[in-house]
């Protein structure tokens, strides 16, 4: 089967609802800059210092860095100002398929990430129908408020954050091909959001629930009939196609293939890429928050079998999972969305739930879920067999740990420092206690939101600092004094704000030097700082670093995103009656 991905696939979204509250401040945002070349030159060769291993090596690629400025580096930088000029967002197509879409592993634990929900308050039904049904019928509501442009729109300080991803949350699915997967979009201008279906998914069996009838959401007591009698009706284990969206980008593409040429399985697929959102009725029961994470990052392994992605469909950018025992969370699909619009929506949709006053709805209608059911031929029980042995493996692969302090984000910053700037420095000295003192084998990595620009996503803070390795040295130098250790603890954490700073002006190292090499044109030699060990180390991302705040969020994360490294995902808001910031670190 020949499918190619449209040129125009991005467009194929419907644009906000202009002059909306959500979308009021789109057509004034600025445009992601192109920083100087002289300031990213700076910028690196600060980076670079304790990324080297020796003065030989930093003074080496110092040499290469000011070859490339007085050399090829101003031919590419004036290519990059001229796309800049000529389109509204010069990085967003190479990011989507660099970052994302090119991607060829696994996207479970290399990319999927998750949240984990608290616990319902017991005004609400507690079982897992009713859970899921609270989940459903708040969901759509935010989803008809969104297509009615009433949701609030992000913003901070310096003002509104863009909101352009926002029309990828829902009805919509990636897809995978060769060489760059895609995104479809089954949103329809105009759409109020008063219609729509979810897809849910029992022991592998897929369900289309009709979510919305004659303009009106179910109510909550509607959708709960369903889904338990998805409960009360599915008894057996079908055949698991959902752990094929687990598997290698390459071989999911052939997988797909073989399935779209069946006409029964296209309208499946047809049906699952459509639908609003994806809640997944999960057989686990996790109890403590280890088993919580990995039942959401990755599913249940038992005896071998994947049995969590069986019961999945990973590419849908929304999948909400109800465990037996209640449990909930979240699982997120990242190419064309990151973590913070999911989060906020999440919130908004617990905020909804757990509210006393939240509108259950009162309309009356009996209606039966459609199963749909599989043809599976060998090729595809083949496949199934290939990827349970893949993804156990994948899971198996992986280790977890969680932490809790006992303080939060008001005891520190009765020292003056930032939160943030505080749990970057401790993943730091956990990272050198851990290795001892081995070399060090790559950088850290911190998204920075550029969302203050127009379709702005992320710019990668480089933690790694002279600053933060000096104090990392002083706590472990039994010598150094606790002046001493203050006074690098503070430089290091100024220097971070900084560099958060200025990642969110758009003013980083690695976008813009992404930026100049894809604008290398053929028969071009591209220059040999690209090459140099030390620049390339100084982007082996062997810790994968970034926050959110959520008070419905008791463990959520990531996994690492090179063979090496680390996923580290901490939480720095709570205060009260919880003072804790929390850690779920993830290492293959």
């Amino acid at each position: 089967m020949n499918r190619v991905r449209p040129a125009n696939w991005k467009e194929l979204a419907p644009e906000p609802l202009k002059g909306s509250v959500t979308f009021a401040a789109q057509s004034n945002l600025p445009k992601l800059p192109v920083p100087a070349l002289s300031d990213t030159a700076s910028r690196l060769k600060d980076s670079l210092k304790p990324i080297a291993l020796s003065d030989v090596e930093y003074n080496t690629v110092v040499e290469k860095i000011n070859d490339f400025v007085q050399s090829q580096g101003p031919q590419l930088h004036e290519r990059l100002l001229q796309r800049a000029e000529q389109r509204s967002h010069w990085l967003e197509e190479w990011w989507d398929d660099a970052g994302y879409l090119g991607y060829r592993d696994s996207v479970v634990v290399n990319v999927s990430y998750y949240y984990g929900f608290d616990n319902p308050p017991p005004h609400l039904g507690q079982t897992p129908a009713a859970r899921a049904a609270g989940i459903a019928r708040a969901a759509m509501i935010f989803r008809q408020n969104l297509k009615q442009g009433k949701i609030a729109p992000e913003g901070t300080k310096e003002g509104p954050l863009c909101m352009d991803t926002y029309r990828w949350m829902f009805d919509c699915c990636r897809v995978p091909g060769q060489p760059f997967d895609w995104s479809v979009s089954a949103a329809r201008p105009g759409d109020k959001g008063d219609s729509g279906y979810i897809v849910v998914i029992r022991k592998n069996r897929i369900y289309k629930v009709d979510v919305a009838v004659n303009g009106t959401i179910l109510s909550t007591s509607d959708i709960e009939r369903q889904i338990q009698h998805i409960y009360d009706t599915t008894t057996q284990e079908y055949p698991g196609v959902g752990v094929l969206t687990a598997s290698n980008r390459d071989v999911w593409t052939k997988d797909y293939d073989e399935l779209r040429s069946n006409p029964h399985n296209a309208h499946i697929l047809d049906t699952i890429e459509s639908s609003a959102f994806i809640i997944a009725l999960d057989s686990s029961r996790p109890q403590d928050p280890i088993h919580h994470s990995r039942a959401l990052w990755h599913g249940d392994v038992i005896n071998g079998v994947p049995v969590g992605l069986r019961n999945r469909w990973v590419d849908k950018p929304l999948q909400f999972i109800v465990f037996d025992n209640g449990y909930a969370g979240f699982m997120g699909e990242h190419s064309v969305m990151d973590g913070t619009p999911t989060a906020r929506m999440c919130d908004d949709v617990l905020d909804l739930l757990y509210d006393p006053k939240f509108d259950h709805g009162s309309s009356s209608v009996n209606l039966t879920p459609s199963a749909l059911d599989w043809e599976i031929s060998p090729a595809i029980t083949q496949a199934i067999s290939w990827a349970d042995r893949a993804a156990a493996k994948l899971a198996d692969s992986q280790e977890l740990g969680f932490h809790l302090t006992s303080y939060g984000k008001a005891a520190i910053k009765k020292f003056g420092v930032s939160p943030d700037s505080w749990a970057q420095m401790i993943v730091q000295l956990a990272y050198r206690r851990l290795l001892g003192d081995k070399d060090r084998t790559g950088g850290t990595y911190e998204a920075a939101t550029t969302r203050k620009f127009f379709k702005g996503r992320t710019e990668a803070i480089r933690v790694v600092t002279s600053e933060s390795d000096a104090w990392v040295k002083s706590m472990n130098d039994p010598t150094a004094s606790a002046e001493v250790r203050k006074q690098r603890f503070d430089a290091a954490t100024k220097k971070h704000v900084s560099l958060a700073k200025a990642g969110g002006q758009g003013q980083g190292v690695d976008r813009h030097f992404f930026g100049l090499r894809k604008l290398l044109k053929d028969g071009e030699t591209l220059h040999p700082l690209y090459s140099d060990p030390v620049f390339t180390r100084s982007s082996n991302w062997v810790l994968s670093t970034s926050a959110i705040f959520s008070k419905h969020f008791p463990v959520y994360g990531w996994g690492e995103v090179v063979p090496d490294g680390f996923g580290v995902a901490y939480m720095t808001g709570y205060d009260g009656a919880f003072q804790r910031s929390k850690f779920v670190d993830c290492i293959r």
